[in-house]
């Protein structure tokens, strides 16, 4: 995967994409990514990327040309069109089930703004996804950038070590996930569950879909009205839904 960034804050994502599972998945050949600073198309000697709101406001806007123009560039002589992501709280809520359809795209491009907004031709005309992480406002979209293409980018092939690992992840299946435990098995008298210590793998198995399902119906309900529920768990689910009545 080719992962292009538009930034007027192209440090900001040194450490992110150079530490960790993002600097194994470059690496391993899985993604390569290329942060650019998009004051460099601005076609002006100062580098004057925003401007004065047209029918007066507070804030600047970003112009359009500058970001028209490095997507331009970036996507010279490619056949097929990437998605461009603009990052803006008015977006799309951003969650595992997109991470999981963007993993599978060959190019994506994010575009990160500053200031007030962005000038409309840029939602209109040039982006094919405007996404969120939150009902919330940002100083710019570096940061959405980052997470996103965090939870993007693990999900790619021979990224992470253990393949199940995303397939396994909370929201994934549709439910948090099940509770972990590790050494010791005794703790300050803190004990792991005697299933997981039984080497019963079908018991273990129930127990985990069991878990889950308790923990997405204490901490996120909303989530089961969607999920893919096996017949054991729908039993369950109404055992708990008789006893809170």
């Amino acid at each position: 995967m080719k992962i292009d960034v538009l930034s007027l804050f192209p440090e900001m994502f040194e450490g992110v994409l150079h530490s960790s599972i993002m600097k194994k998945a470059q690496e391993n050949d899985a993604v390569s990514f290329h942060v650019v600073d998009f004051r460099e198309y601005s076609g002006n000697k100062h580098k004057k990327v925003d401007d004065y709101p047209y029918g007066g406001g507070a804030g600047m806007v970003l112009k359009p040309e500058p970001l028209f123009a490095a997507v331009e560039d970036l996507t010279k002589g490619t056949e097929k069109k990437p998605r461009i992501l603009l990052m803006c709280p008015q977006g799309e809520r951003f969650d595992q089930k997109k991470a999981e359809e963007l993993s599978g795209e060959d190019h994506i491009v994010f575009l990160c703004g500053h200031y007030e907004g962005y000038d409309e031709r840029i939602r209109e005309y040039l982006v094919t996804d405007e996404l969120s992480i939150g009902d919330f406002v940002l100083t710019g979209g570096e940061i959405a950038a980052m997470a996103m293409i965090d939870s993007i980018v693990r999900l790619l092939p021979n990224v992470l070590g253990n393949s199940d690992s995303p397939v396994l992840d909370s929201f994934s299946t549709g439910l948090l996930e099940h509770p972990q435990y590790t050494r010791p098995a005794d703790f300050n008298g803190m004990k792991v569950p005697d299933v997981l210590l039984s080497g019963n793998h079908a018991e273990i198995e129930k127990w985990r879909q069991e878990q889950s399902l308790l923990r997405t119906f204490h901490r996120r309900k909303d989530l089961l009205d969607v999920a893919p529920l096996t017949d054991h768990q729908k039993r369950l689910l109404e055992q708990l839904k008789a006893e809170k009545n």
